[in-house]
C-alpha cells in the first residue's frame, strides 16, 4: 500500500507539472505573438492592399481571400463529409470494405498538408485547367478536411442514444426522416466541433496553397469572378512576409494576432450556435 501511496503521488505531481508546463508554454506563445502584434495593427492595415511602391502592408484583399477560402471550402466539404458519415453510419453494412475505407480515411488525416498541395496542383490546376485560383485552392483544401469532417459526424452519430433510434422505428418512420429530425440535431454539436477543426485547418493551411491558389494580393474586380483569380491568404502572406524580410518585423505577428483572434472569434461563435441547437 505504500509503494502504490508513493507511485500515485509521484504520478499526480507528474501529471500536473507536464499540465503546468504546457499551460505556461502555450500561454506564453500566444502572449509573446499578441504583445509583438497587436500594437502593429491599425486601420491602414486592415483597410488597403499591399503596395511595394508605396511601402504600404496592408491586408484587405488578404482578409477577403481568407474569407472566400473558409466558405468555399466548407460549401464543398462540408454536404460530402456529413453525407459520407450518414452513409458509413447509417445504411452501410459492416463489413471488410467498410472497415478498409475507415482506414483509409484515418490514413487521409494523416497525410501532410504539402501532399495534398501537390495533388491540389496536378488534378484542379493542370489536369482540370482551373489555373492557379482561389478554387483550385478551396477544392484541394476540401478533400484535406474531409477526413476531420467524416470521422467527427460519424462519431457523433455514433454516439446519439440507441434508443430514440428504436423509439422512433417503433412509429414506423421513414430512415430519412429519422435522420432528419432526430440523429442530425442530436449529433450537431459534435458536428460543429468538427467544423470548427475543419476552419482551423483551413485558416492555418500555407503548404498546400502555395501550390494551389498562388501568391496575387489584388483587390477583386468582382465577387463572383474572384473565384477564378489567384489569390494569397493571410497564412501565405505571413510566410511571405516572414521569409522574404520585405515587410517591418511587427507585421508577420499583426498578421498572427489577427489570426488567432479570427479562429478565437469563430469558435466562440460555434459554441453559441451549438447551445443554441441544444435548447
Amino acid at each position: 500500500m505504500n509503494k502504490s501511496k508513493w507511485f500515485t503521488y509521484i504520478a499526480r505531481i507528474g501529471v500536473a507539472t507536464a499540465t503546468i508546463v504546457t499551460l505556461l508554454v502555450l500561454f506564453g506563445i500566444i502572449g509573446y505573438v499578441l504583445y509583438m502584434g497587436l500594437p502593429n495593427i491599425n486601420w491602414k492595415l486592415l483597410s488597403t492592399s499591399p503596395s511595394f511602391l508605396e511601402e504600404s502592408f496592408g491586408i484587405l484583399p488578404i482578409i477577403i481571400n481568407t474569407l472566400y477560402m473558409i466558405v468555399l471550402t466548407l460549401a464543398f466539404a462540408l454536404p460530402v463529409g456529413i453525407g459520407s458519415a450518414l452513409y458509413l453510419s447509417e445504411y452501410s453494412r459492416q463489413g471488410t470494405v467498410i472497415k478498409l475505407i475507415r482506414a483509409t480515411i484515418e490514413i487521409l488525416a494523416g497525410i501532410p498538408s504539402i501532399v495534398y498541395g501537390l495533388f491540389g496542383m496536378i488534378l484542379f490546376v493542370t489536369f482540370m485547367n482551373l489555373g492557379y485560383s482561389i478554387l483550385s485552392g478551396a477544392l484541394t483544401l476540401s478533400v484535406m478536411v474531409l477526413p476531420t469532417l467524416i470521422r467527427t459526424t460519424e462519431e457523433s452519430l455514433n454516439s446519439v442514444d440507441k434508443t430514440y433510434r428504436e423509439a422512433a422505428m417503433s412509429y414506423g418512420v421513414s430512415k430519412f426522416y429519422l435522420i432528419r429530425t432526430i440523429l442530425l440535431p442530436c449529433a450537431m454539436p459534435g458536428i460543429l466541433a468538427g467544423t470548427i477543426l475543419s476552419i482551423g485547418r483551413i485558416v492555418g493551411e500555407s503548404a498546400a496553397l502555395l501550390y494551389t491558389s498562388s501568391i496575387a494580393f489584388d483587390m477583386p474586380m468582382s465577387l463572383s469572378s474572384h473565384i477564378m483569380e489567384s489569390g494569397a491568404t493571410l497564412t501565405v502572406q505571413l510566410y511571405l512576409y516572414a521569409t522574404e524580410g520585405s515587410a517591418p518585423v511587427g507585421i508577420p505577428f499583426a498578421i498572427a494576432s489577427i489570426l488567432m483572434i479570427m479562429v478565437f472569434g469563430l469558435n466562440i461563435l460555434a459554441a453559441r450556435t451549438a447551445r443554441m441547437i441544444r435548447k
